[in-house]
């Protein structure tokens, strides 16, 4: 059951009625004329095949709100292109599919990257620039949202609920995110968030004191939650990180551009279950391992942004606290999952906030040999600025590669 609580800086918007999806896309239909819905999907080639997609796209295709879909597509040869092509093809509203691997979209990387404008990374960061790069060109405006296509429990609520606060034009908001709670219906999951996110969040408010970066990124019930939606001038204002800590970089930028007032967290799922990933605890640059280490990095240099520069003596007490809080937090949600009869791997839970540690201090050491980097691709507003001909080179090589 849903409560009205509000915690934190910004708004929470709960799910207290079941509101049917059907009755918030005739609103957002209502709306779409003032207000234009761009949905972008970034999406390895493997999910054409994994559990989820197929599903999503049967639903996706009969949101009649949306004016423009986006799916970035990573890591696909040309024959695979050309299913995925297909494969996308039954959605009825405006698509297009960017080929990021394909030697037009390469090319065009190639002369941001002359202009030192490119992304550093390859990965979901990467792909979500170069899709909201398209929605630039496409000069569409209105509101554009993302969400993964590897959603297994997906259904038409999750976008209307996600869109409707921001397309109301009764509302004022710039920026809003989805929540929910992750697990299976036997198992807690969301461990990243549980146990690393939320204690070193709270670990860094003790050792640095009131913060309004950190406050904001605690008020999100999930901050890794990659379900967001935004008006067309903040997608051109943020800088996008291009590495693991995409959500809580991205949450750092709207920090810098968007009042709390205007922005808003929703329940968008009763519960939420995707493609999990291993521990990696022997493969730094893989699963949780590389995942955790590249969030923390992240607020480490967030907070930089901010002008909170950690020194060897505060990461010493943060990882101190961090360790505290984090075996606190698996406490509470060994409490949790008995009383919800969820099963609860206590064992699984003390090597994931062990390892969790460790990339805690690897990524200090990262931070503090370099606290001035910043992996973030730059904002499409300041790209835009110094090559205004790159965005229609990207919607040609786009429109090229759909043809071909």
């Amino acid at each position: 059951m849903g409560d009205y609580f509000q915690n934190g800086v910004i708004t929470t918007l709960p799910n207290l009625s079941d509101r049917p999806a059907a009755e918030l896309a005739a609103d957002l239909r209502t709306w779409g004329g003032d207000t234009p819905i761009t949905l972008i999907i970034p999406s390895l080639y493997s999910e054409l095949d994994g559990p989820a997609l197929d599903r999503m796209v049967e639903i996706i295709a009969g949101l009649d709100y949306l004016d423009q879909i986006i799916i970035g597509l990573d890591q696909a040869t040309a024959t695979q292109f050309e299913r995925a092509k297909e494969f996308f093809a039954r959605l009825p509203q405006r698509h297009h599919v960017l080929w990021n691997d394909g030697p037009r979209l390469r090319a065009v990387h190639e002369r941001l990257a002359e202009a030192g404008l490119a992304p550093r990374e390859f990965g979901k960061g990467r792909n979500v620039w170069y899709c909201l790069g398209l929605f630039h060109a496409s000069a569409i405006g209105g509101v554009v949202g993302c969400h993964d296509a590897d959603i297994l429990t997906y259904d038409a609520s999750l976008p209307a609920r996600l869109f409707h606060p921001i397309a109301h034009p009764e509302h004022s908001y710039d920026f809003g995110k989805g929540y929910y709670f992750r697990a299976t219906e036997t198992t807690l999951n969301g461990r990243v968030t549980r146990l690393l996110i939320t204690p070193l969040l709270r670990a860094l408010r003790r050792v640095i004191g009131p913060n309004e970066f950190l406050d904001f990124v605690d008020s999100f019930r999930y901050p890794l939650a990659g379900e967001i939606a935004m008006t067309a001038e903040v997608a051109a204002a943020i800088r996008v990180p291009s590495n693991w800590g995409l959500e809580i970089g991205m949450l750092a930028e709207i920090s810098q551009h968007v009042g709390p007032e205007r922005v808003y967290q929703v329940d968008i799922a009763d519960g939420y279950d995707h493609k999990h990933q291993s521990l990696s605890a022997d493969d730094a640059d893989r699963g949780l391992h590389r995942m955790s280490a590249d969030i923390a990095e992240t607020v480490f240099r967030d907070l930089a942004i901010d002008g909170v520069l950690l020194a060897p003596a505060a990461v010493q007490a943060l990882q101190q606290d961090y360790e505290r809080l984090s075996l606190r937090a698996i406490d509470q949600y060994e409490a949790v999952a008995r009383l919800n009869g969820l099963s609860f791997d206590r064992d699984y839970e003390l090597q994931a906030v062990k390892l969790f540690a460790q990339t805690l201090e690897q990524a200090s050491g990262i931070f503090l040999d370099d606290p001035h980097d910043q992996p973030f691709s730059p904002s499409w507003g300041a790209v835009a600025e110094q090559m205004p001909e790159i965005l229609e080179a990207i919607a040609a090589a786009v429109t090229d590669d759909g043809k071909s």
